[in-house]
């Protein structure tokens, strides 16, 4: 159980899928669009990329685990949507973009419609007895890798927002609660989501008027393989923290970012915060 988001992200290669719909419950349709989605290969990225696909979009995922993202991507067939899966460390800047090109052109469409920055790392712990290392890689893979797949993605979301289907394009990174609220002991990973915050109001504004729509969204405490990272003795800490409290599982956040690309042209949510029902901060 961990307040925040994003999961997993070395060599780009690929595997497709068929396109097709897949009677997804009501409401507005994706088809005809892109979605790329980082740290697709477990927790709030796998469920983002199931859920948009449901909804028509061809989500290219990517991340580090190739054998997941193509279990994810032959699932997503097996319903009858479109995949393709792109296994990249987004850490590595030169793979990344390369990944993020492959992505605007792998359906035909010379664009990207939805990006979702996902992918990132939490390390929490006393900064006394921290790992330079460990500072270190939170800031590379949740704020520097966001900031390349944005800068790489921009002029493909610009041109979907000009010219796609829907007339609007969307961009959405996962920050956390930590992008809210400093606690002991987060130091760093509050840094980063704060940062997140930061670029994507900045970010909102600029873009606005081009109808390239920002939305933050900030998870409280959920059940992903980021605890997986944690020292033992802070994976107590968390465990005890959150005892009695029903965390949210990834489908949660997943439902929260269908309900941001999906709404009309002239509805942006801008920022989300989601937390458990029983979380007090």
């Amino acid at each position: 159980m961990t307040d925040g988001a994003a999961n997993d992200d070395s060599t780009t290669q690929s595997t497709a899928t068929g396109i097709g719909g897949t009677g997804a419950s009501a409401g507005r349709r994706l088809e005809g669009t892109t979605a790329v989605i980082t740290g697709a290969s477990s927790g709030i990225g796998e469920a983002t990329a199931r859920a948009l696909a449901a909804r028509g979009a061809s989500v290219v995922a990517i991340a580090r685990r190739a054998d997941r993202l193509d279990a994810l991507v032959k699932e997503i067939a097996a319903d009858g949507g479109s995949a393709l899966a792109l296994a990249a460390d987004v850490t590595d800047a030169d793979r990344l973009r390369e990944a993020i090109e492959t992505a605007a052109g792998a359906f035909g469409h010379d664009r990207i419609d939805i990006l979702v920055n996902n992918a990132g790392i939490m390390l929490l712990g006393p900064a006394a007895t921290a790992s330079l290392e460990d500072w270190r890689h939170m800031v590379d893979l949740n704020l520097t890798a966001l900031l390349t797949a944005t800068h790489a993605a921009l002029p493909h979301l610009l041109r979907a927002a000009e010219s796609g289907p829907r007339q609007v394009a969307d961009l959405v990174n996962v920050s956390s609660i930590a992008g809210r609220v400093a606690r002991l002991g987060s130091n760093v990973y509050n840094a980063t989501k704060f940062g997140v915050g930061a670029f994507s109001e900045s970010l909102r504004q600029e873009f606005a008027s081009r109808h390239l729509r920002v939305s933050l969204i900030e998870p409280g405490a959920v059940d992903t393989e980021l605890r997986d990272h944690l020292r033992p003795e802070i994976r107590q800490a968390q465990t005890q923290r959150f005892a009695g409290v029903k965390v949210l599982e990834a489908q949660d956040i997943a439902d929260a970012i269908e309900y941001m690309v999906t709404r009309p042209r002239h509805v942006a949510i801008n920022e989300l915060m989601v937390r458990p029902t029983a979380q007090e901060g």
